[in-house]
């Protein structure tokens, strides 16, 4: 079952999108934040198994493909070491109540990017990934999507569709 807040997070963000808040372009030269995906397992096989390896090597496979996008695009992507003892007292700084963009603009970012995938079951994933401006704290662009296959080409063609249809849409 998907928790509550994750139903309202994915409309939040489909009317944000379909609103029109996330339709400006990104500050190309801008500098980013990016406190990497929380992996939030609510299947029941989680909670029998464990954690597994091919899923902590796809989370790690996913940052650094958001990554490489974001500097392909010219952005300038922040160390995060001066705020780490901050980030470690939260588990998801994907939901924590705006406190990523009080860390990006500690560091000096223009943009905080934070995102999330949910395992819904070994068929049913969600992700999401949010841009939130510095200086307002508004969302100014994210997307979530659902896709379905537990496999690398899955998770990579999901967070394909974020970046190209709305992060990085013109």
């Amino acid at each position: 079952m998907i928790a509550p807040f994750r139903i309202f997070f994915g409309l939040l963000l489909l009317a944000l999108t379909a609103g029109g808040a996330a339709s400006a372009p990104l500050q190309s030269d801008a500098k980013v934040a990016f406190f990497g995906l929380t992996f939030i397992d609510t299947s029941t096989e989680g909670a029998y198994f464990g954690v597994r390896e091919d899923e902590t090597q796809r989370m790690a496979m996913l940052e650094a493909y958001v990554e490489e996008a974001f500097e392909e695009r010219g952005f300038a992507l922040m160390d995060l070491s001066p705020v780490q003892r901050k980030m470690d007292l939260y588990a998801n700084l994907a939901d924590c109540n705006g406190c990523e963009v009080s860390l990006a603009r500690e560091l000096g970012a223009t943009y905080a990017v934070v995102g999330e995938v949910q395992k819904v079951s070994n068929l049913i994933l969600s992700m999401n990934l949010m841009v939130r401006d510095t200086e307002s704290g508004r969302a100014v662009k994210g997307l979530a999507v659902d896709i379905r296959g537990n496999n690398d080409k899955s998770w990579l063609r999901g967070m394909r569709y974020i970046l190209k249809n709305n992060i990085f849409k013109e």
